[in-house]
Formats: C-alpha cells, sequence, structure tokens
C-alpha cells in the first residue's frame, strides 16, 4: 500500500478510497493484504482521469517544509509559530490530536535522536492533513534495541508496539509514540531499515521494509473534519478505577515472520515486558496456526509467573482458537489470568 502511493505520489488513504471506490483494481493476498499491480493501477487512473476530469491529489512536495536545528528547541513554539497557521479549517478534535501527535513526534527527535537538526514537512488539504519528522540521529529502533540490551531490530520494535516503552524512564514515560500511533489516521515509523505501519482506518497493522536505514522518519495524517477524540484513544488503554497505562494490545503477527508461530522462543519474544500491564489483549488476526510448545509458553508458564496480569485472546481463527483452548490451564477458582 504505502509503496505504491508513494510511487502514485497520491497519500495511502486517498489510495484506499479509489481502491474501495473500484476506481483502480487491486487483489488480496493470501494474508489478507491489499495489493497493487502499478501498471494497472496507472492505466485505470488515466482512464479515469481523461473520462470524467477526476483529479488526483499530488504529494510530492510538502505545502511547507523546514529544516531546525535541534538545539534549544522546543515542540510547542514550533507548533505555534510554524505549523497551526498553515493548517486547513479542522475540527477541534482533529485539530487536538494533530497537535498532540505533532508535539510529541518532535519532543522524541529533540530528547532522543542524538542529532543536530530535524526536518518538518506539512502537507495541508482540505480532506488529508499529513506530517512528517526526519532526523539523521542515532535510529529511533537501534538507539531501543542499544539501550534495553536485545537481540535485535524487530524486538525493539516489539516493545514500542506494547507501550511503556522508554530508554529515559526518568524523564519520559513511554507513552508518546504508542498513543500517536493510535490516535491518528495512519501513522509510519521507519528506522534500521525496518517500517512500521499503524492503519486505524482499517484495525491493521504491518511491518515490511525501509530505505530509511540512518535515523528516523515518523510519518502521519489525519481527517481535518476528524470525530476521533484524544480521551476516547486514552480511554481505550486507561482503566478506569486509577486512570493508569494498564492495558495495551499486542498484534500476534507482527512478532515473527510468516503466519504460524511454533516455538517457545516466538512465545518469549511477543510477552517480553507485557507484566507492566494488568490487561492484555492478544490479537491473533491474521496467525494461521500456533503449535503446542508456543500455546503453553503464552497462556501456562507466563500467566504463572505474572498472574498480576489478565490475558484475552482474540481475532483467533478456528485451528488457533482450538490450540489456544486445548493448551490453557484449568482454572482454579477466582481464577482471572485469562479470558
Amino acid at each position: 500500500m504505502g509503496d505504491i502511493a508513494r510511487e502514485l505520489g497520491i497519500s495511502p488513504a486517498r489510495l484506499r478510497q479509489l481502491a474501495d471506490a473500484g476506481v483502480i483494481p487491486s487483489e488480496r493476498s493470501p494474508g489478507g493484504h491489499r495489493v497493487f499491480d502499478p501498471g494497472q493501477v496507472r492505466s485505470a487512473l488515466a482512464r479515469r482521469a481523461s473520462s470524467e476530469d477526476i483529479v488526483v491529489p499530488r504529494w510530492e512536495r510538502p505545502d511547507w517544509f523546514a529544516t531546525l536545528p535541534l538545539a534549544g528547541l522546543e515542540e510547542d513554539q514550533v507548533w505555534r509559530e510554524y505549523v497551526v497557521d498553515r493548517l486547513p479549517k479542522m475540527s477541534q478534535d482533529a485539530t487536538t490530536i494533530a497537535n498532540y501527535a505533532f508535539t510529541e513526534m518532535l519532543n522524541n527527535a529533540i530528547d532522543h535522536s542524538g542529532a543536530d537538526e530535524v526536518a518538518i514537512g506539512l502537507w495541508s488539504g482540505a480532506f488529508e492533513v499529513r506530517f512528517e519528522t526526519r532526523d539523521w540521529g542515532a535510529g529511533a529502533l537501534p538507539h531501543v534495541q542499544e539501550r534495553l540490551g536485545l537481540e535485535d531490530l524487530y524486538d525493539a520494535l516489539g516493545e514500542l508496539v506494547k507501550g511503556k516503552t522508554t530508554t529515559d524512564p526518568s524523564r519520559h514515560t513511554g507513552e508518546g509514540i504508542f498513543f500517536t500511533s493510535k490516535a491518528v489516521d495512519v501513522f509510519t515509523l521507519e528506522s534500521g531499515g525496518l517500517r512500521w505501519t499503524v492503519d486505524n482506518l482499517r484495525d491493521d497493522q504491518a511491518v515490511g521494509g525501509s530505505e530509511i536505514t540512518h535515523g528516523t522518519r515518523v510519518r502521519w495524517e489525519i481527517d481535518p473534519a476528524g470525530t476521533r477524540t484524544l480521551s476516547e484513544v486514552f480511554h481505550a488503554y486507561y482503566t478506569d478505577d486509577d486512570y493508569r497505562f494498564d492495558r495495551t494490545k499486542t498484534v500476534v503477527h507482527l512478532f515473527g515472520i510468516g503466519v504460524r508461530f511454533i516455538s517457545r522462543s516466538e512465545a518469549k519474544r511477543l510477552m517480553r515486558g507485557l507484566e507492566r500491564f494488568r490487561e492484555v489483549e492478544l490479537d491473533f488476526t491474521g496467525v494461521e496456526d500456533v503449535g503446542q510448545g508456543f500455546v503453553d509458553e503464552v497462556f501456562r508458564v507466563w500467566p504463572r509467573d505474572h498472574p498480576e496480569t489478565v490475558l484475552t485472546p482474540t481475532g483467533m481463527n478456528g485451528p488457533v482458537e482450538f490450540m489456544v483452548r486445548r493448551g490453557l490451564p484449568t482454572p482454579s477458582p477466582g481464577d482471572r489470568r485469562i479470558d
């Protein structure tokens, strides 16, 4: 999706709209992802444009771009002085989310990148607003990997996906990237040659390759007329009794190669650090099969060692649910570790 959108010079959201409307052809991969033939897409757009005068938005150049030194930079000042007056007419909810996402991502570059400068881009349209921050520092994923002593960049990405991950706990809560990725429509973080995309319009996530091998590039998009509120985003992950970030949702297929999870090592990678939450949803959407060792580690061994955390498996197909239910321990009276 992202590759073909960049090649055509349109946004992923616009590409989805055109595909949903049948303007451009697409197919589904065995894993359920939408795939396109670039030649067929260009031909379809050309025919449509010539026959009905449809104008496809172009995103080749930002409407505003600046490279700013990071020394002494303050994210809220950049928002007020450079960004807010360049935005189109937006709902209050969309403006609040845009403000939150922009200042959080710029603050990450200021506090964590170790770079000398940051490049900022803004695309302002009637139906979509896109932001980008780009630095040439240590790189978000290599930085997390090094500071937390993780095995590889995939483990570092896994920690970011879970939430509450920070390399400087005395100054940061580890919530910025996590909640920004949930608040905007489409969020992409690229670092260390990996690309993590969160598509909240489709409730989907994906990991792929990226040309960004040095530093970090973060892009996010939002509908200027959007009605999603920041409080709704936070409420979905905060417990009702004490308003703490104690819930998370982990997408299982991001933690392995392919759609089958068999080994205990895959299970340990998935469950690492989840004890910092009281409620964890394990989303098995897109996973075709799981092994006995994987299930035993996730649903017997890990809950035994962390009885304070409730696990809730969701999105299971028939074979996965069979293996999970088969591997669940016989509950003791009052035991609520697994729902």
